[in-house]
């Protein structure tokens, strides 16, 4: 039986998912969410501990009830946004309300309809390029080539950021997610993208000095992304374009730099990791499910949607997300005080079988699925949901019209992390 203590520990996460999941499962069996003691990082701080909601019912409501359930601070890691982190990871994604609402009215203007009809052509010039360049390598780590290709590409020519430094934000991106688990070791995994501290909701064995110089590398990494937004956010104050960032920092309401900065690390790292693991999960549920993949290709116009949704669903690429308590309130029989943390585990949601039937079963044609992979419904929801989707519709409609027989190779390399349902490497051939 998996204690509450184990959630906490670096180990836990690095189990195969069948095993976490069936741990999530008999946690979903308790009385009540079960509360799991904190420990922290040097430099990072913690806390006494956190409430583990893993019943879908908890986490939607906790989602969608923002004035109880709030962002600040710190809904993106455990123990808390540093202040001296605050640069280039807040406050975009912590915000309550007021400032929650202006901010979210002003980057909704980065999804609207008429944007996201605008990126259509640009989504399937992309993916052909991708594919092209897979042909012409040839087999190898599908994340490298495909994955982690598209979203950070769609995301740059979306801000009007130059191609020259899309090889740059990709590395800084890579820095950022690898941060949210324990790092790999040997000469293979050497390279910088590959470094940064443990997950701060992980107990950690880390060294003060491991602690510092990867928090170092995660905070150079934050920083060259902000800068580069704030660059252009200048030029496009003095001389608009028409793109997003113009729209963004003119008009009545608008993003100043810092906040521009902190959206488009937000941007581009939730973007990458959502997209880009939902299609590395794709190939790798679709190979391992021959069936499915065959319903999929016989109809794919018709049955891509259910696919997106079930692979999201499946995967759930973002795993948890913390809220604070502002106040004392009661849920589904359970006091909570005001002060009191709060994880939801999208992960254990997604799979509650008081919601879903035969929840471990891989099925393009679930109907219904109110899965919680982009979010709870409401105030926080995903502004990039439509987004991903296009983006796994149209990447996966390339692979399989022009590489039919494309299929994963042996198991993932998995980031083990309590936040990111990461991929770090898949094999591939076709």
């Amino acid at each position: 039986m998996t204690s509450s203590a184990e959630l906490a520990q670096a180990p836990f996460w690095a189990l195969p998912q069948a095993e976490r999941m069936a741990a999530f499962r008999r946690l979903r069996g308790l009385e009540r969410p079960v509360f799991v003691p904190e420990r922290s990082l040097p430099f990072v701080g913690g806390g006494p501990g956190y409430y583990a909601l893993v019943r879908h019912a908890d986490v939607v409501e906790a989602g969608r009830n923002a004035a109880v359930f709030g962002g600040e601070p710190g809904a993106g890691g455990v123990p808390g946004l540093p202040a001296w982190l605050s640069g280039p990871f807040g406050p975009a994604i912590d915000l309550d309300d007021p400032r929650h609402v202006r901010l979210r009215g002003i980057v909704a203007r980065a999804f609207s309809p008429r944007i996201l009809a605008k990126l259509e052509d640009d989504l399937a010039a992309a993916a052909a390029e991708i594919v092209d360049r897979v042909i012409e390598e040839g087999p190898g780590d599908f994340v490298a080539q495909v994955a982690a290709k598209l979203p950070v590409r769609v995301i740059c020519d979306m801000m009007g950021i130059p191609a020259k430094f899309h090889d740059m934000v990709l590395r800084r991106t890579d820095i950022i997610l690898s941060s949210t688990g324990p790092q790999p070791t040997g000469p293979e995994h050497a390279g910088p993208e590959h470094a940064g501290p443990e997950d701060t909701g992980i107990a950690s064995s880390l060294s003060r000095v491991d602690v510092a110089r990867g928090l170092a590398r995660l905070l150079h990494a934050g920083f060259s992304l902000t800068r580069l937004a704030a660059r252009l956010g200048d030029e496009r104050r003095r001389r608009p374009t028409g793109d997003l960032v113009s729209l963004l920092v003119n008009g009545d309401e608008r993003l100043t730099s810092r906040e521009l900065g902190s959206f488009f690390v937000l941007l581009v790292v939730a973007g990458s990791e959502t997209t880009r693991n939902a299609i590395a999960y794709g190939l790798k549920l679709l190979t391992d499910h021959p069936g499915q993949r065959e319903l999929l290709l016989e109809r794919f116009d018709e049955r891509i949607v259910g696919a997106c949704e079930e692979i999201v669903r499946y995967a759930t690429p973002v795993i948890q997300f913390r809220r604070t308590l502002t106040r004392d309130h009661e849920m589904n029989g359970v006091a909570y005080k005001r002060g009191d943390k709060v994880l939801l585990f999208y992960n254990s949601a997604n799979r509650d079988e008081a919601v879903f039937a035969d929840p471990d079963t891989f099925d393009i044609t679930r109907d219904p699925n109110p899965h919680v992979g982009f979010g709870v419904p409401g105030p926080h929801h995903c502004l990039g949901a439509h987004l991903a989707r296009r983006e796994m519709t149209v990447m996966f409609r390339e692979l399989f019209t022009r590489l039919p027989a494309i299929r994963s190779v042996g198991e993932p390399d998995f980031l083990p992390s309590n936040f990111v349902n990461g991929v770090r490497r898949l094999r591939h051939t076709f």
